[in-house]
C-alpha cells in the first residue's frame, strides 16, 4: 500500500546520523506492517538498512540478532552442532501465519515491537533469556529482558524515540535441550498458543508461555516439576486475565491448551534426562 502523506524517507548510516524524532516519523525496516495499511499520522520515514547491521554474529558468548535481520536470514542459520536448542528456531520461524515473501522482509525486530501475542520471535528469544538493547531517544542505552520488553497486547517498553538496536541470546541458553509446542484453532491460523520448556544442565526446568497470553510468562523450576505442581504453577502465576481474547481463541480454550501443552513438554524433557 502506498502511504501518500509521507514526505521524506531518511536514510541514516549511523547512529549519530539519526534524525531527532519528532511527532509523525517512523522506523522502516522491513515494513511488512507499515505498508499494509493506511498510515494516516506518518509524514516522514526513518530507513534503518542503511546502517548495515550484521545480520547475525556468533561470539563467545552467544548468538547477536540484529533488529533488522529477517526471518529468511535467521531460518538459514546454520548453528553449531552444540546448540541443542537450534531446532527452535526454524520451529519458531514456520509458527508464522506467513509466506516466504514476507520471510524475506519481515524483520526478528518488527515482530517484537509490534508486541503482538502471537508474535513467535518473541516466543523464541523469550524462551532462550533474550536481552534486548534499545538505543535511547536521549542517546543512552538500556538493556531489558525479550520477557519484559512486552508488556502486552501490541504493547513493549519503547517511548517515541526509541529503536530497538539487538537481541543478544546467551550461550547457555543455545545449549539447552527444548521442547516446543503451538496449536492454533485452524491448520494454518495464528498461535493461539505457543510453549517453550527448556532443560539446563544441572536438571533446572524452565517454560516460556505465548501467544495464549498477552505478554510472555517466563517459569523456572530447580528441577522438573511433576504434574500437579507445573498446573499449580501456571494457576498461580498466569492470572485468568492475562489469557488473550480475540476470534482465535476464547481466554477459557487458551488456558486449557496451556495447561495441556505444558504438560507434554513436562513429560517430554522427562524423557531427556
Amino acid at each position: 500500500m502506498d502511504l501518500n502523506t509521507i514526505t521524506e524517507v531518511a536514510h541514516p548510516q549511523k547512529r549519530e546520523q539519526l534524525p531527532v524524532w519528532t511527532a509523525g516519523d517512523a522506523w522502516l525496516a522491513g515494513g511488512t506492517w507499515l505498508f499494509s495499511e493506511p498510515q494516516v499520522h506518518l509524514t516522514r520515514l526513518i530507513d534503518l538498512t542503511d546502517l548495515k547491521w550484521p545480520a547475525l554474529t556468533i561470539g563467545e558468548t552467544g548468538l547477536t540478532i540484529a533488529a533488522t535481520c529477517t526471518v529468511a536470514q535467521l531460518d538459514a542459520l546454520a548453528c553449531p552442532p552444540e546448540w541443542l536448542a537450534a531446532p527452535l528456531i526454524n520451529q519458531c520461524c514456520r509458527a508464522f501465519l506467513a509466506s516466504f515473501k514476507i520471510w524475506k522482509t519481515a524483520t526478528v525486530g518488527g515482530n517484537l515491537c509490534m508486541s503482538l501475542p502471537a508474535g513467535p520471535m518473541i516466543s523464541l528469544t523469550a524462551a532462550l533469556d533474550g536481552v534486548c538493547t534499545v538505543w535511547k531517544a536521549d542517546g543512552s542505552e538500556r538493556r531489558v529482558g525479550v520477557a519484559d520488553f512486552v508488556t502486552g497486547n501490541n504493547r513493549n517498553v519503547l517511548t517515541p524515540g526509541d529503536l530497538l538496536r539487538q537481541i543478544e541470546i546467551p550461550l547457555a541458553a543455545l545449549k539447552r535441550r527444548a521442547a516446543f509446542r503451538q496449536i492454533s484453532l485452524t491448520l494454518l491460523g495464528r498461535s493461539a498458543a505457543l510453549l517453550i520448556g527448556s532443560l539446563g544442565s544441572e536438571g533446572a526446568m524452565a517454560l516460556t508461555v505465548t501467544a495464549s497470553t498477552a505478554r510472555p510468562v517466563r517459569l523456572s523450576f530447580s528441577q522438573i516439576p511433576d504434574p500437579r505442581e507445573l498446573r499449580e504453577a501456571i494457576r498461580e502465576h498466569i492470572p485468568d486475565a492475562i489469557y488473550h481474547d480475540d476470534v482465535h481463541g476464547k481466554p477459557a480454550w487458551r488456558k486449557h491448551m496451556t495447561l495441556r501443552l505444558a504438560e507434554e513438554i513436562r513429560a517430554e524433557l522427562q524423557g531427556l534426562v
